[in-house]
């Protein structure tokens, strides 16, 4: 057991370590000079293999220096994967731990602004904006707030109508999942302008539905809780006992979700990057630069190199989810 618990403690610290080069490559690229960009061709030093003076892990055969285009990819990973990590995984954690506290009818609304936000809406759609249609949705909406109050009977003023907070949650991932996430992240990218904010975007509107069903199964147990029973009990109100107590229990869930997400978008991205969608042409990747290996099947480095920047990456993630759970196992 012991020499077991030292691999795991030597395994964490090379996958942090090997981490930690990865940021630095990424933070390097902004003193680096111009010379070294990545998309700078030499013409006389085409498809060189590593070991070269001015080129020490060789070239591609368009002459761009594979080391600048390792240190430029490592500056993408941190620029689009990991954010759009952070962002799924929270919008995932918030709308999962919305369905799984409220349900489908702890969540309710009254019914009189309802009725006139919908009236209101109905004379806008058929009106337009216009000021005829301004002023009909204004008087449609006082009508509707007075036959809310005296109309319909007495029970309309105060009726409260339930929100299916957990159905609406589990239509949208049904939807998103229902399609192959890599077939909904080429439909979507070969549709939008290629950017970093685009591509930023798509991965984190798709990506969230995982998150979500983790979080909200979560929930499941965290609202059954004693504490949170009696909270609901005493008459605290809903948003305080998910901000001060539900959310708070999350937080081992949502770190140990936040490397896995990391991971599995390294992998979407840098497969988006291979087939030519999402990132613009001038914007170095590891996927870009396995990609130009198809132009030469002997150029053997361009293969070795950013697929092993690929493979160390997700490992070392990997590496600290499971560091991160034996350490909130023994927690």
């Amino acid at each position: 057991m012991r020499q077991r618990a030292l691999r795991n403690s030597w395994a964490g610290w090379l996958a942090a370590g090997w981490l930690a080069i990865v940021l630095t490559a990424a933070a390097s690229t902004l003193v680096l000079p111009a010379a070294w960009a990545p998309d700078i061709p030499d013409l006389q030093a085409l498809a060189q293999p590593p070991g070269q003076k001015a080129h020490w892990l060789g070239t591609d055969p368009q002459g761009r220096d594979v080391l600048a285009g390792l240190l430029y990819g490592a500056s993408t990973v941190c620029l689009v994967s990991v954010p759009a990590a952070i962002a799924a995984t929270l919008l995932g954690s918030f709308l999962g731990s919305l369905a799984g506290y409220y349900g489908n009818r702890r969540l309710t609304i009254p019914a009189g602004p309802v009725l006139v936000l919908a009236a209101a809406g109905l004379f806008l759609f058929f009106f337009r904006i216009t000021l005829t249609g301004l002023l009909l949705a204004l008087f449609g909406g006082v009508g509707a707030w007075l036959v809310a109050r005296r109309g319909l009977a007495a029970g309309a003023r105060a009726a409260q109508w339930p929100v299916p907070v957990d159905k609406g949650v589990l239509l949208l991932i049904a939807l998103l999942t229902s399609i192959p996430r890599l077939v909904l992240v080429l439909a979507i990218a070969a549709v939008q302008q290629p950017s970093i904010f685009a591509m930023l975007c798509i991965l984190s509107l798709t990506y969230w539905p995982v998150s979500a069903q983790l979080v909200r199964a979560e929930m499941l147990r965290i609202r059954q809780l004693p504490y949170i029973e009696a909270a609901q009990a005493l008459g605290v109100p809903s948003w305080q006992i998910l901000v001060r107590h539900a959310f708070p229990a999350l937080r081992n869930t949502i770190g140990g979700l936040l490397p896995l997400s990391v991971a599995a978008l390294i992998g979407l991205e840098t497969t988006l990057s291979f087939l030519g969608v999402g990132l613009p042409p001038q914007i170095a990747s590891w996927g870009r630069l396995l990609a130009t290996s198809r132009q030469d099947f002997t150029a053997w480095w361009l293969i070795l190199f950013p697929a092993s920047a690929i493979l160390l990456t997700v490992l070392a993630l990997r590496q600290l989810l499971f560091s991160f759970s034996k350490q909130t196992t023994r927690q």
